[in-house]
């Protein structure tokens, strides 16, 4: 089972709920790109995701709380 380090993922400032919530919604995009060209994905949306915030192809912007 592949287990990337959440350390490396968060880069010190997001918390690991955001983590979570953006690897969802990245995954959801994704599944639903593959189900619209009518392909078949061989890896599952979520490592797919992961692997994207790994990479910082995407990056958590959070709220401050006092905004």
């Amino acid at each position: 089972m592949y287990k990337p380090s959440i350390d490396d993922m968060l880069a010190g400032k997001q918390s690991r709920y955001s983590l979570v919530i953006g690897v969802a919604k990245r995954a959801r995009e994704i599944s639903d790109d593959f189900n619209e060209r009518g392909e078949i994905c061989d890896d599952k949306p979520v490592l797919l995701a992961v692997e994207d915030f790994k990479n910082h192809k995407y990056e958590i912007i959070e709220q401050d709380i006092n905004d």
